[in-house]
């Protein structure tokens, strides 16, 4: 479909959000009385930011509106941003303070405010209840990684059961909920190098006891994993972001209806024994505007519009896209009902939980590290052809090469 001059155009990188922005463009025309034929172009994941890159750099066909996950905003900052800086305009429209203020600093890259968040994306564990109550365990008895390495071998020993689904998307949850990041905010790697070992040498024991197990094909996100792994009951617990549970579980599991829970990640205690943030963040869309945008008031009238309306927030939400980071929706009783398929309010839980999401560091190297983990150093270790001082060796030398020191 060609633009018209008073078509809006939206990039998305998430097939399955199509459906709610074409539904959305229709509900703010309704709601503000203008006419807006917003034109939503869906690409995948990966694919998004390629052709995105490919747009910026020709100058041809760039878009007014982008939908970009967290996880490739990194790759537009290594040089001048294609994207508007939005401070002004998010001050203005109070979204600088009732926005969560964790979600803003993703987005954020010297002190611009370049995109806005959709999700909340807080981490949780999913748990298998049937199992859990087969077993005798409660989410209580999980406040810390090591009751679950406890648990897990107790049941390992006498059920030969496997506890725990990870892949190396975890590794930097992780560090955040152990203060640290992957990057600091003078853009050092890996500023807590110990930390990082720690990590890999604890999810690594895990795995070499079969407590925690990488899947088959080394990604939680693969629905041959939600069939296979989790519909088949190796496995009683997988961590996941709000539009994990969502999205994933309800579209490549929805048989397993009522059997799974939710719970907060277990964390780890300080020296003085106090818990530490029982979640962190994990990817994420927001929303930018392209500097070469013709129609950047226009883009930024449907934007506010998307992130501030009540019933766009609550059609996020219940459409199973992602829990909105925006604030004040979260007294809607629609976003804290019971959900049908966990039976369980996930809302509640994640308010509970928002005041313990750690802060983020935004890096342009931020993407390959994450790539770099996930692909090449997690399942490295997990399955035993590298120590966790070699991967780690291994993974700075990877990131030195790629973007120096």
């Amino acid at each position: 479909m060609s633009c018209h001059a008073d078509d809006l155009e939206m990039w998305i990188s998430s097939f399955q959000d199509q459906i709610y922005y074409e539904n959305m463009g229709e509900l703010y025309a309704e709601k503000k009385g203008k006419d807006l034929n917003l034109v939503v172009k869906a690409y995948g994941f990966r694919e998004m930011p390629d052709k995105l890159g490919v747009a910026i750099r020709s100058g041809e066909g760039i878009p007014d509106i982008v939908q970009l996950d967290e996880i490739f905003f990194g790759v537009f900052l290594n040089g001048p941003s294609p994207f508007l800086d939005l401070s002004t305009r998010a001050r203005k429209a109070g979204l600088d303070q009732t926005i969560h203020p964790r979600r803003l600093e993703v987005f954020s890259y010297n002190e611009k405010l370049l995109g806005l968040p959709q999700s909340l994306s807080a981490m949780m564990l999913y748990y298998r209840k049937d199992l859990f109550y087969e077993f005798g365990i409660e989410p209580e008895d999980l406040k810390t990684w090591s009751d679950l390495a406890r648990l897990g071998k107790k049941l390992m020993d006498e059920r030969g059961q496997r506890f725990l689904a990870l892949d190396g998307t975890l590794f930097e949850v992780f560090l955040k909920q152990r203060g640290t990041d992957l990057f600091d905010r003078e853009g050092n790697f890996l500023p807590d190098e110990e930390i990082a070992l720690e990590i890999l040498t604890e999810f690594g024991n895990l795995s070499d006891s079969q407590i925690a197990a990488m899947p088959d094909r080394g990604s939680i996100f693969d629905p041959v994993f939600f069939s296979g792994d989790l519909e088949t009951g190796e496995v009683l617990c997988v961590a996941g972001a709000d539009w994990y549970g969502l999205d994933l579980f309800q579209q490549f599991a929805p048989g397993m209806q009522g059997m799974w829970g939710m719970m907060p990640l277990p964390t780890w205690r300080d020296e003085e024994g106090k818990l530490g943030p029982r979640t962190a963040t994990f990817a994420g869309q927001g929303l930018m505007i392209c500097k070469a945008s013709e129609k950047k008031r226009e883009a930024w009238k449907f934007i506010e519009f998307v992130m501030k309306d009540k019933d766009a927030n609550a059609q996020r939400f219940l459409q199973g896209n992602s829990f909105p980071a925006y604030m004040p929706a979260w007294k809607d009783p629609r976003l804290l009902g019971k959900m049908e398929y966990f039976e369980q309010s996930m809302g509640k839980l994640l308010v509970n939980l928002a005041n313990e999401i750690p802060a983020a560091v935004v890096n342009p190297g931020r993407p390959q590290a994450i790539f770099l983990m996930q692909e090449n150093y997690f399942g490295s270790v997990m399955f035993g052809s590298l120590s966790p001082r070699q991967a780690l060796d291994q993974y700075k030398e990877a990131m030195q090469t790629s973007w120096g020191n």
